[in-house]
């Protein structure tokens, strides 16, 4: 089982989330001067990467707010959880959790 870590909440199982998906995709500004195929792509194709990317998810079964997490999809590895507009690294904050219980 994968195990996601809430920004609000901390650490809970995946079920309790919902994946929305890629990150950092921009709307575009004037749709109605959009073609069907450029709406068409902007509603339903995706990169779907290989390797690290960010993904947003929805903690749905908790505080149901959304965040982004930068997840590798061969390993399943989360590098790092920001809210919208803040970055919020979890190794980084793992390493000053360490080095703080170390002095």
């Amino acid at each position: 089982m994968l195990l996601i870590e809430c920004p609000w909440c901390g650490p809970r199982a995946e079920v309790e989330f919902t994946c929305g998906g890629e990150a950092e995709i921009a709307r575009p500004l004037d749709t109605d001067a959009l073609s069907d195929k450029e709406w068409g792509d902007y509603l339903f194709m995706r990169h779907n990467p290989r390797g690290v990317h960010k993904e947003q998810w929805l903690h749905a079964q908790g505080c149901r707010r959304w965040f982004m997490a930068t997840r590798d999809t061969v390993t399943y590895e989360i590098q790092s959880y920001e809210k919208f507009g803040a970055s919020h690294h979890a190794s980084n904050e793992k390493d000053q959790a360490k080095g703080s219980a170390q002095r």
